[in-house]
């Protein structure tokens, strides 16, 4: 097997192996914490306090791995630290405790997925490649993420939803030892600090504001959309069955991104996303039956893949080779960081005096991600 062909299998298996944790974890580790007896505003607190570490530790790690080279020690280690730091996770069922762990443990592992993505497009981007295929490796995650939340909703149904944490953790070391054979940087680091330089502008400003807003919108959804729909009366089945599709319709979108994009730009491809997003929250703020919950979840495709794709890309066509990592960790920590911290903490405060009106206000908020995209990002 050529170099080439080994760094892109390697690369497909972080994706599946990552995304497939997280298929475990966004479902039901939220869930879990309900039937632990935390109230609404300690979930949307714990979920806060974790990405807000997200934000500052996947920023600096990524600027220590950029301007060192050491991207690659960085990463392996840091994927053996979470897994062994997630086995507190065993043993602990009360707030505090929890708090305590979660600090600890997303401390190592808030820049992994962003040192994912700079080791994907330098990869594709050697040789010439073409970048736009990242769909199709990244596609391997989703297809992870739909067999686990699939499958782990009969599991739950069949044992008990405490079974997600040692589940976690044999992920976390899977991912571990997977973490090994992944490709070395490719960046320069005698040229760093001008790469910065360069990455901070006004489209960067903007493209960050509208990433901020777009998974700001999503705070309803990745934090009490399982909840939600718990309360209405569905099986924790249903609720995986949900989730799974999806990731199907991310999946589809992902394998055809590359053909998306040669006739659609990034910028029109980010805007259309945030538009179909606040229509996403529109169903799901009067969704009740089944046909409009699988409707809603279609969409997906947009509100999720279209716009990861776009704005990994577009992260990308605004760094240099010497600041990749810090892009993507910059563009992860005001996202899936500070705009799902904002997110949590404020359904957290809110849910139980709104519940399903916050969808939309989320539907606001994904339309004045658009707005700013398109008229302060030009």
């Amino acid at each position: 097997m050529s170099q080439d062909k080994l760094s892109y299998l390697t690369l497909k298996i972080q994706y599946f192996i990552y995304f497939g944790v997280l298929g475990i974890f966004l479902p039901y580790f939220n869930l879990y914490c309900h039937h632990l007896g935390f109230t609404s505003f300690e979930i949307g607190s714990l979920s806060a306090l974790r990405t807000a570490i997200t934000i500052v530790f996947s920023i600096g790690w990524s600027i220590v791995a950029d301007r060192y080279a050491w991207r690659k020690p960085i990463y392996v280690l840091f994927n053996f630290l979470s897994a062994a730091i997630w086995v507190f996770f065993l043993y602990i069922n009360n707030f505090w405790g929890m708090v305590i762990v979660t600090i600890f443990h997303t401390i190592f592992f808030a820049p992994l997925i962003a040192f994912i993505e700079a080791f994907a497009m330098d990869e594709l981007g050697s040789g010439g490649g073409d970048k736009n295929r990242y769909g199709r490796i990244r596609a391997w995650g989703s297809v992870s993420f739909i067999l686990v939340v699939f499958t782990l909703g009969k599991i739950s149904d069949l044992f008990s939803i405490n079974i997600i944490i040692p589940l976690i953790l044999a992920g976390y070391t899977l991912q571990a030892l997977f973490s090994i054979p992944m490709p070395k940087a490719k960046a320069r680091k005698k040229q760093f600090h001008a790469g910065v330089k360069e990455l901070l502008n006004a489209r960067t400003l903007a493209f960050l504001t509208c990433s901020f807003l777009m998974l700001l919108s999503h705070g309803t959804y990745y934090g009490f959309y399982s909840i939600y729909l718990e309360e209405l009366g569905y099986s924790p089945f249903f609720i995986g069955s949900t989730w799974a599709v999806a990731s199907i319709a991310e999946i589809v979108l992902m394998i055809n991104s590359g053909r998306i994009l040669k006739y659609i730009s990034l910028e029109n491809v980010i805007f259309f996303s945030c538009l179909v997003a606040a229509l996403r929250w529109c169903l799901l703020w009067r969704a009740v039956t089944v046909t409009e919950i699988m409707i809603a979840q279609m969409l997906h495709a947009f509100t999720y893949g279209t716009f990861h794709v776009a704005s990994i890309l577009y992260m990308d066509r605004l760094s240099t080779g010497e600041t990749r990592t810090l892009g993507q960790a910059a563009n992860n920590a005001v996202s899936y960081g500070l705009g799902m911290m904002a997110g949590f903490l404020l359904n957290g405060y809110w849910y139980e005096a709104y519940g399903a009106r916050l969808f939309l206000m989320s539907a606001c908020v994904s339309l004045a991600g658009a707005v700013v995209f398109r008229f302060l990002g030009r």
